[in-house]
């Protein structure tokens, strides 16, 4: 019996906003169903112990923030050939909703997240390390324009955790994180060039 092929994990880090989601994203739609996407927003750790008052003073943008424990659980069990399921999380209560989605093993796992460059452990299961870097002013406006849009905030209430929480644990601690890439990309899904290179080194990657 021929033993499957470990799976390749690439990870895909960046600020908010920088455009790593694009990038992931990309890479799923040309390798389609040998791709699977983890993203390690869906790990924030689960708060349902907690009283709504102290969930909604969760910083999302701290280390602390996610579980990654049950991250690293699941990814060595899709390195396994093992089904995992993928938690979800209800911003609307700050806490991990009670379902979750199934993920199979596949030959790509793409983990995306702006905090996975900074924890050893993650980064120690990468295959390739991205780092997604794209200017302050860019990934400001696009964050203003996704959660006033998606998500209903105000723009008073967007450039107030821009500036007490957002940057502050940018330049603390995803920033930093960059030294850890193998692969910069600027400008994110719109570096075609950057992104057909990617793509081309996890085909030869998979090839071999």
């Amino acid at each position: 019996m021929i033993p499957m092929k470990r799976p390749i994990i690439i990870g895909v880090a960046g600020g908010s906003g920088s455009g790593k989601t694009t990038v992931a994203r990309n890479i799923c739609e040309r390798f389609s169903d040998s791709v699977a996407l983890i993203e390690q927003d869906a790990y924030y750790k689960d708060q349902s112990h907690l009283p709504m008052e102290e969930r909604v003073k969760t910083n999302y943008d701290h280390p602390l923030a996610f579980d990654n424990d049950l991250l690293i659980e699941h990814l060595k069990k899709l390195l396994r050939q093992e089904p995992i399921q993928k938690p979800t999380y209800d911003y609307s209560i700050h806490t991990r909703a009670s379902e979750s989605v199934t993920i199979f093993p596949k030959d790509v796992i793409i983990l995306e997240g702006i905090l996975i460059l900074e924890d050893e452990h993650l980064r120690e299961l990468m295959d390739i390390k991205v780092f997604v870097d794209t200017d302050a002013d860019v990934r400001i406006l696009r964050r203003l324009e996704r959660d006033m849009k998606s998500r209903g905030r105000t723009l008073d209430s967007v450039i107030e955790q821009y500036l007490t929480v957002v940057r502050p644990m940018h330049l603390q601690f995803i920033e930093p994180s960059k030294r850890y890439a193998d692969l910069i990309i600027p400008e994110g899904g719109y570096n075609q060039v950057a992104v057909n290179l990617l793509i081309n080194q996890i085909q030869t990657i998979i090839a071999n």
